[in-house]
């Protein structure tokens, strides 16, 4: 494959798609697959109507994950495309099975990891958006603790004015607290609508080991490996991996352990990598994660895929235009990939339609896969259904000029 200048995909000899496999690794999500298969259904319709193309799923035939088929018809050409997600959520639910005291203790221990190792410090001088977002629910359940906290003294104060008894004292005492401790169960029964206890616990999942992976995680890992190795050695024309939020970096390392094991066929279908809305920093600056920054560095120079990395400044829950393998200190000589850019929500959505997710900020960090009514060259859509490889689509694209690309991180071992 030719050399191209870093942050331009160069696609060597690029051919057309007509089937494809599609392996989707969603980020820290305790939800069935499911909700991803009508997420697709739904906004895949919206931008078929919006741009001009046919596209509609069907089940998934055979056994194995979690998946649909699609059939698209854009440009003049016939695509067929198989998505699986490669699920980890049963992983994910068992990390958040966690009662209230378990909860602020996890509170206390990740703040202790990335305020003590420093790396706070640094990813403030990323993107502030992400650092708000990670602090959010800190400050969210301290608040609750000190809502429960005066429920309990005011309903002890306004009860010890009926009698001084100490009997009396000693019962109101227990009402108060038992109405403190029932405003925090209520607190985390709305976790729906407050995303406290689901942030806390994502960012505690990382933060537990200091940036390794549990071996759990590494096991199932292994898994998507066998799953993608699989695909490779098929008659289709691309295999495209998706990692989303925590998912990036997830793909980053399945990707690597593939190309190190000559798991890649030289002469197999095209291999693409699409990270959207990463937040690889919050792992990759952590004491511990050799494995991934060693990872970072290796995919960023081999020719084996294409890697295009998108997000947005209006997402405030991802680290927008940060290049992850350069602010983890891990760019080496010859570094090609990602290619990063940016989805531009405030240009490629309408006012009116910005207007109305602006606030939505946990729904701006899902927007890379749904539809914009004023699209540019990000479509989700075109890019798993359409007739392009991902690096046939990008070939020539620059990388977005405002990115971050310098080192930030603390810690910049590599795992052997």
């Amino acid at each position: 494959m030719p050399k191209k200048r870093a942050g331009m995909v160069s696609t060597g000899q690029a051919k057309t798609v007509k089937t494809r496999r599609v392996f989707y690794i969603p980020g820290y999500d305790p939800i069935h697959p499911r909700r991803y298969r009508e997420l697709y259904r739904k906004e895949g319709a919206a931008q078929a109507a919006i741009s001009g193309y046919e596209i509609s799923l069907k089940p998934k035939a055979g056994k194995g994950n979690y998946g649909w088929r699609i059939n698209a018809g854009i440009d003049g050409h016939q695509v067929t495309s198989q998505v699986e997600v490669l699920v980890w959520s049963d992983i994910v639910r068992e990390s958040m099975s966690n009662s209230i005291p378990a909860t602020y203790w996890q509170l206390l221990r990740t703040a202790w990891v990335y305020i003590g190792s420093g790396a706070l410090w640094r990813l403030m001088r990323l993107r502030k958006g992400p650092v708000i977002a990670a602090l959010y629910p800190v400050g969210m359940l301290i608040v609750q603790a000190l809502l429960a906290v005066a429920l309990g003294l005011l309903t002890y104060r306004a009860l010890e004015m009926v009698t001084d008894h100490w009997a009396a004292r000693l019962a109101f005492a227990v009402v108060g607290t038992g109405l403190g401790i029932a405003l925090l169960r209520w607190f985390k029964k709305k976790d729906g609508k407050f995303f406290a206890y689901y942030l806390m616990h994502d960012y505690a999942y990382s933060a537990a080991t200091r940036g390794a992976n549990p071996p759990e995680l590494e096991a199932r890992m292994a898994q998507f490996g066998n799953d993608i190795a699989d695909a490779l050695t098929e008659d289709v024309d691309e295999v495209l991996v998706v990692g989303h939020s925590s998912g990036a970096h997830l793909g980053v390392s399945v990707l690597a352990d593939l190309i190190r094991a000559g798991r890649v066929p030289e002469r197999g279908p095209a291999l693409g990598f699409l990270s959207l809305g990463q937040v690889v920093p919050m792992v990759s600056f952590l004491p511990r994660a050799e494995r991934l920054r060693g990872d970072l560095r290796y995919l960023s120079t081999r020719d084996e895929l294409a890697w295009v990395d998108v997000t947005a400044p209006g997402d405030g829950c991802a680290f927008a235009l940060c290049d992850p393998v350069s602010v983890s200190g891990v760019a080496p000589e010859g570094k090609r990939w990602p290619l990063v850019f940016s989805a531009a929500f405030t240009q490629t959505l309408s006012p009116t339609r910005w207007k109305a997710l602006r606030w939505r900020f946990f729904r701006l960090h899902f927007q890379y896969l749904c539809a914009f009514d004023r699209p540019r060259d990000y479509d989700y859509f075109q890019i798993t259904a359409g007739p392009q490889t991902l690096a046939a689509r990008y070939d020539g694209r620059p990388a977005s000029k405002s990115r971050i690309d310098h080192a930030v991180s603390k810690y910049t071992s590599v795992a052997a």
